[in-house]
């Protein structure tokens, strides 16, 4: 999987996975953080005492060193409240997934037809191709320049070309958080023998300051390069010279990626329905105009209550909810059947604090999700049995606000165009004209969830959507809505199965990464690929939990999810 870590950083090594299973971390047990530098050679003996592999020790010093200063602080704060065996866990993961077997060749021979260096001069509408070199990984990479008028926003492509033993398909990669991609999405796949492709979709920065232009006004040329036209650009201009080099079009083509790639893989086979045969779209970040601004809706109601919650109380929530709604895995198999209410908390002493029927108030409002004036649906809130840290931060004495930077830069960057603005100037009020705002502005442009799937079906293509039920940033009923739509646009339940399928992944969070059975990256694309080359579509997915040495430990059988009744429900 191509995971981007310093974009997933806030999530993946924020998460408070531990609290689904057994409660609170205890600082005993978390990972010390000794003055301002990292003791690199004390946290990987932590980490072998709790079970972690060399594979898992050297990925985690890989991670410690790709933080960027501006990081550090969230990487500290993990580090001091999580016990090494759910950070190891989080490595086995990782390394698991980055393991995923190369398949099956589909061609004969694939021997390249020219020199690599020989693309520079392949010509291309709208692209120059700045470099074709050898890479020591025995691939030829390309990089290339789109411009599409007016020029004020160029997209980099990159591409990556086995030079022996290639497969005879092609993959795309997507990004993550304001980020289209990188080239270091190209790594994983093409040790795999794909030719792979990967953009930054006119965003190299990866923020989301580039929303707005030289004047502060919304540079729409670059929104529209970020939401879906870069990923074009980057499949057409990888097609041509995966043929060009080879002398033959990939058989198939492939799109997997995750979050804010799992929109740009929806809004592959809506808006190009011909670029891809298969489509693996994992917790798909979908209706972007929605969810990122409904990640302040925790802020604003501590903010309006004058209640801003310690972690421990917010995990204590959560820990509260698993138990009353878990089965005896300590995992809520559907969390939309959970309604456990958090009054029983109050009076319960949680470290120096003791919850108060406020805390319990703004608990069940993260839980209900954004709601307008009268009460009214805006969108979901995190399921019950979901870590709600991560958008109900905090930080200082007495305690602050601390909102997710992701939701807080769409109101800057995107609604009220102004990198100053105070969020704690947010009221409900202005929050749900902010809400309406960016539907009415930015839906055709970032929403992903357009139903007509007709020509992505009429061409043979196959999608797969997997999500995690306790994802803390995309909840996963915005899948269900998704798929429901779907289902009522193209003729039910039975014709929207021959092309379109949903797992929904129980106890799992964005990124896959918490200490619960999930399916993994090669498990995933290998249901997919047999499903476009065979057509035996996948009735089930292993989801498994690894131990020590990659010993199963806990598995799950996830089945394709089922809508009951299409006239009920968003």
């Amino acid at each position: 999987m191509e995971r981007h870590f310093s974009i997933l950083l806030a999530v993946i090594l924020t998460t408070a996975a531990s609290a689904l299973i057994g409660g609170v971390a205890h600082a005993a047990e978390s990972i010390a953080v000794d003055g301002p530098s990292f003791d690199l050679k004390r946290w990987e003996k932590t980490l072998r005492r709790a079970g972690a592999s060399p594979a898992e020790i050297a990925k985690f010093d890989d991670m410690v060193k790709d933080q960027s200063p501006n990081d550090l602080p969230s990487f500290e704060d993990y580090l001091r409240s999580t016990p090494p065996s759910t950070m190891t866990q989080t490595l086995r993961s990782i390394v698991r997934n980055e393991q995923e077997s190369a398949p099956p060749a589909l061609l004969p021979t694939s021997a390249p037809m020219m020199p690599c260096e020989s693309l520079r001069g392949l010509p291309l509408p709208e692209t120059t191709i700045d470099s074709a070199v050898p890479a020591p990984d025995g691939s030829c990479r390309v990089t290339a320049t789109v411009v599409h008028s007016p020029a004020d926003n160029p997209i980099k492509v990159f591409i990556a070309l086995p030079m022996r033993g290639w497969n005879g398909r092609f993959r795309g990669t997507g990004g993550g958080g304001y980020s289209g991609g990188s080239a270091s999405n190209l790594d994983g796949p093409v040790s795999k023998d794909y030719a792979v492709g990967a953009t930054d979709t006119g965003n190299p920065a990866g923020t989301a300051n580039f929303a707005l232009d030289a004047h502060g006004k919304q540079a729409w040329n670059r929104l529209r390069n970020n939401a879906y036209r870069g990923i074009h650009d980057m499949t057409v201009v990888g097609k041509a010279l995966t043929q060009a080099f080879y002398g033959r079009a990939a058989r198939y083509a492939y799109f997997v990626a995750e979050s804010t790639g799992g929109r740009q893989a929806l809004t592959e086979a809506q808006r190009y329905p011909d670029d891809y045969d298969g489509i693996l779209a994992l917790y798909p970040a979908i209706a972007r105009d929605r969810y990122v601004p409904a990640q302040l809706w925790p802020q604003v109601l501590m903010h309006e209550a004058g209640d801003y919650l310690p972690r421990a109380k917010l995990d204590a929530a959560t820990a509260a909810a698993v138990k009353a709604c878990g089965g005896p895995d300590g995992i809520i198999a559907n969390p939309t059947q959970c309604s456990y209410d958090p009054t029983e908390l109050v009076g319960r002493a949680v470290g120096d604090s003791t919850f108060t029927p406020q805390d319990t108030e703004v608990i069940r409002g993260i839980w209900e999700g954004p709601r307008d004036h009268d009460g009214g649906f805006l969108w979901w809130g995190p399921t019950r049995g979901t870590d709600l840290s991560i958008l109900a931060d905090t930080v200082g004495t007495p305690l602050q606000g601390k909102p997710f930077g992701e939701g807080l830069d769409w109101f800057r960057y995107f609604l009220v165009l102004d990198p100053k603005w105070d969020w704690q100037t947010l009221t409900r009020t202005n929050f749900e004209l902010l809400f309406a705002q960016s539907i009415h502005v930015h839906a055709s442009t970032y929403g992903g969830d357009d139903p007509d799937l007709t020509a992505f079906r009429s061409r043979g293509g196959k999608l797969l959507m997997v999500h995690g039920w306790a994802d803390q940033l995309v909840p996963a009923q915005e899948s269900i809505a998704y798929y429901r739509q779907v289902q009522r646009r193209m003729g039910g339940a039975e014709r929207t199965a021959d092309f379109l399928r949903l797992f929904l992944v129980p106890g799992a969070d964005h990124g896959f990464s918490g200490p619960v059975p999930a399916p993994s990256i090669g498990a995933m694309i290998s249901a997919l690929m047999q499903w476009v080359e065979t057509g035996r579509a996948p009735d089930q997915l292993n989801a498994e939990r690894l131990g020590a040495r990659n010993k199963i430990i806990k598995l799950r059988t996830l089945l394709p999810y089922r809508v009951e009744r299409l006239d009920t429900g968003p």
